[in-house]
């Protein structure tokens, strides 16, 4: 978190700007039981039967794209991001995105996206794509171009399927069906691997 600080300008001083209330960092391996936990409050036991989780199964996130958000020495928040091969096209596929219901106003779903997009993009990674809700996601970017060709290994809304390029033409000429590409777990964790959160399925 960052401290309280003034700016200024000419003869003006900004008044105080309050630093945030809660820390983005990276994912421990001591936030899985509250990661689970979350998620389980988020998406209930049916969670670990969506289709997008066919696509982490088995798999670790991308490095260093896993992240908590810390409230009051509480885990609230996560996000994760995994690679995935988008018909033909390299990309990451976000989720879980999920935030606890009880600090929804100090806008952590957004703070939350806008590190994750900003990690990808700084470590050269080309899209994103995801399972969501399109009027709360296109605010970030992502959108339904692109994506008409490309399918999730079982059952999907089609229109929720959005990707973010980037890159200009890092999704160009995908087509099929997303499979994933990323690092295989040795042994599974307790608990089973992380899925998608409130508005990313």
């Amino acid at each position: 978190m960052t401290d309280l600080h003034e700016t200024a300008t000419n003869n003006t001083v900004a008044l105080p700007i309050a630093a945030p209330s809660y820390e983005i960092r990276a994912e421990r391996g001591s936030d899985v039981a509250a990661r689970e936990s979350l998620l389980d409050v988020c998406f209930g036991a049916s969670r670990h039967a969506r289709t997008c989780q066919r696509l982490r199964d088995g798999r670790l996130p991308a490095e260093g794209l896993a992240f908590s958000v810390v409230h009051q020495g509480r885990l609230v928040g996560t996000i994760r991001l995994w690679h995935v091969d988008a018909g033909g096209r390299a990309a990451l596929m976000l989720g879980p995105l999920a935030v606890d219901p009880g600090v929804r106003d100090l806008g952590l779903g957004a703070a939350l996206m806008n590190h994750a997009i900003a990690e990808a993009s700084a470590r050269g990674h080309g899209a994103i794509i995801l399972l969501g809700d399109a009027p709360y996601y296109a605010r970030f970017g992502f959108m339904p171009d692109n994506m008409a060709a490309l399918a999730l290994p079982g059952p999907f809304e089609k229109d929720r399927l959005l990707g973010l390029e980037l890159h200009p033409g890092a999704l160009d000429g995908a087509n099929g069906v997303i499979m994933a590409t990323g690092k295989t777990l040795s042994a599974k964790p307790a608990g089973g691997a992380a899925v998608n959160a409130a508005h990313a399925a």
